[in-house]
């Protein structure tokens, strides 16, 4: 019996879930959104508001303990997106910094999919596409 084992296992090995959830939020954090099945996407959400948490601190020791849970080359540049474009919208908040969505079933297996991304990120990537579109209609305009 599974009484109080937290976590699910996904059908993988220790160091494989580790990866896997290494690559998903390395997706997540490039991305701001993802889509993929629903179990990885409720254990992924784990997985990252902790990230996120740690990153919101600011300091060498959040970085690196960020910089232990993400493997691979990547793991500088993750870090660095998460502490200075990603935690810096949650300063205020308390924890939920993601959303699942759930979708339709995938066609081949009939699995069920969901979509995980940052809460409140929607925002700000379209103000910076207004500001760039409208840095480039000046430029346009003073040619």
């Amino acid at each position: 019996m599974r009484h109080l084992k937290s976590g699910r296992k996904l059908n993988r090995t220790a160091s494989h879930r580790k990866a896997l959830f290494s690559n998903l939020s390395c997706s997540l954090i490039k991305h701001k959104q993802i889509v993929t099945t629903h179990p990885k996407a409720k254990e992924l959400q784990k997985f990252i508001e902790r990230l996120v948490t740690y990153a919101k601190k600011n300091n060498l020791h959040g970085r690196r303990l960020i910089m232990k849970k993400i493997k691979g080359n990547l793991k500088k540049e993750i870090s660095n997106i998460l502490m200075h474009d990603i935690a810096p919208n949650y300063k205020n908040r308390m924890g939920g910094y993601t959303r699942i969505i759930k979708l339709s079933n995938r066609k081949n297996d009939n699995s069920k999919l969901s979509l995980i991304e940052f809460v409140d990120m929607q925002s700000s990537e379209v103000e910076d596409e207004e500001k760039k579109s409208t840095i480039e209609s000046e430029d346009k305009d003073n040619k």
